[in-house]
């Protein structure tokens, strides 16, 4: 029996929850038992936003992430239909978009404005369970090439001096630098030579400083100030 069926509201606030939207219904039934037989987290298919439940509660913290059909539309089309909605789902679920068309060159926008990952209509659905648990552990699933574009555009008259706007060390800096780009901490330690408990405590004192609660708010701070 797949998840779909299931009683959301049975379901305990702090469990993680994956929800997908979209037209195919047999593709996202498939996609749904992926990953919940690789990750062991519940995904339930939904009409639009609207039927999710929780997104209007601010006590609730992020343990949801939607995974949003782009299926055959172009990159305007694909943030208007965010943009329609109440951009507080950004601050209180994840969000991804699937079925992507490689090349439209939206995902800069799309990331500026809290968007978590890009799925590729050319993926295979092994990248989905991955993605997933990308995403639920803090992460950004958008390849670094994009990553790097984002932050090197970024306009410089935008940019403060950081060390005396938050005190952040060099080596924080240089952390922050490789956190925009979607390092992950293993990737940092090697090539800081430091161990990953270090980089953790790093990261944990960048995130005080600036005041942010994960990864992607860091390397959008970033991408405007470094």
């Amino acid at each position: 029996m797949l998840s779909k069926e299931i009683d959301v509201d049975t379901l305990r606030l702090t469990d993680k929850l994956v929800y997908i939207i979209g037209p195919l219904k047999l593709q996202n039934e498939m996609m749904a038992s992926l990953i919940e037989e690789e990750t062991e987290i519940k995904c339930l298919l939904v009409e639009d936003v609207h039927h999710i439940p929780g997104l209007d509660d601010k006590e609730i913290v992020q343990h949801k992430l939607i995974l949003w059909d782009c299926l055959g539309k172009d990159a305007e089309i694909c943030l208007a239909e965010l943009e329609q909605f109440d951009r507080k789902i950004l601050d209180r679920a994840f969000v991804a978009f699937f079925n992507v068309i490689p090349g439209i060159q939206f995902e800069e926008e799309a990331v500026a404005q809290g968007v978590r990952g890009f799925f590729y209509e050319q993926d295979p659905f092994e990248r989905f369970p991955k993605g997933v648990r990308a995403i639920f552990e803090g992460e950004l699933w958008v390849s670094r090439k994009i990553l790097t574009k984002f932050f090197l555009e970024t306009r410089r008259e935008d940019r403060i001096s950081i060390s005396k706007e938050t005190l952040l060390t060099s080596r924080e800096i240089e952390i922050m630098a490789m956190i925009s780009i979607g390092a992950n901490n293993e990737e940092i330690a090697d090539k800081l030579f430091i161990s990953p408990n270090t980089v953790k405590t790093h990261i944990y004192n960048i995130f005080k400083k600036i005041d942010v609660p994960n990864r992607l708010q860091a390397a959008l701070w970033a991408a405007k100030h470094l």
